[in-house]
């Protein structure tokens, strides 16, 4: 089993053959995937879709790049939110330094908004960082002293620094396709050392596309060739990651259930 942690089925990239994606995944063993939120207004579309597959779950959140359109997510419009049943995390949130299209004050007001959100619902939170490694350590270091909360490092491109901070913080970290990339030697490096424990994988989709797809649209089937370098890394048959991963995703949202509990879940 595979479980692609992060996806955009609701992104438009995928409008016109959403049922074919999700039946491409589910014939490359992937029998979760959760789509993310980015802007907390399309909440009701991206839980309408989640309810619509039984394997697809959801979360719900701002992304730092659109934080600043619209009202601002509120603590309690986030929990509110949240108690949907197929909603399995707070986000995704963060700092984006890259686009830098919210003001930082702002972005990181609504980073702990979030932050303070999965500390209240006991989600796990899905942490965007970008050129921004030094304000995330930071903050998620001070949020944690306030309280602890669950969460995760998504598509991870980002400094050992980080990395370090984060798993000494009890967060986990995700991967995409960017670790089959050819100049990703040294991203690769960081995954290794990643305890087996704390690793998750994932697609990013439709961006990203893994080594052999790379310049397509990427989709949460192509998870499987993350997941197959990743085995490399840690000196893994590729079922026995998949197997680690999986779990490892399903302890983190742990609201979300197993394949072989879910509801009204073909077999």
């Amino acid at each position: 089993m595979l479980i692609d942690s992060h996806c955009h089925l609701d992104f438009p990239d995928f409008a016109e053959e959403r049922d074919a994606v999700v039946a491409r995944a589910r014939a490359a063993g992937v029998q979760r995937m959760i789509t993310i939120s980015t802007k907390i207004d399309q909440f009701p579309s991206i839980s309408a879709l989640a309810e619509a597959y039984a394997d697809v779950f959801c979360t719900v959140g701002d992304h730092p790049e659109y934080a600043d359109e619209g009202a601002e997510a509120t603590l309690d419009r986030l929990v509110e939110l949240a108690q949907h049943p197929k909603c399995v995390g707070i986000g995704e949130t963060g700092l984006d330094y890259h686009h830098d299209r919210t003001p930082r004050d702002k972005a990181d007001r609504v980073f702990r908004t979030h932050i303070a959100a999965a500390r209240q619902t006991g989600l796990p939170v899905v942490i965007h960082a970008r050129d921004a490694d030094a304000d995330v350590a930071a903050v998620l270091k001070d949020e944690m002293g306030k309280g602890p909360f669950k969460g995760l490092l998504h598509c991870f491109t980002s400094s050992p620094m980080l990395a370090e901070a984060a798993l000494s913080l009890g967060l986990y970290i995700s991967f995409s396709g960017v670790l089959t990339f050819k100049k990703s030697d040294e991203l690769r490096e960081i995954a290794r050392a990643v305890p087996l424990d704390r690793l998750l994988v994932e697609t990013d989709a439709p961006f990203l596309a893994p080594v052999p797809h790379r310049g397509r649209r990427n989709e949460p089937a192509f998870v499987a060739a993350t997941a197959e370098v990743l085995a490399g890394l840690k000196d893994l048959t590729a079922d026995r990651l998949a197997a680690e991963t999986s779990a490892n995703a399903l302890r983190l949202f742990d609201r979300m259930p197993p394949p072989d509990v879910a509801r009204g879940e073909a077999a």
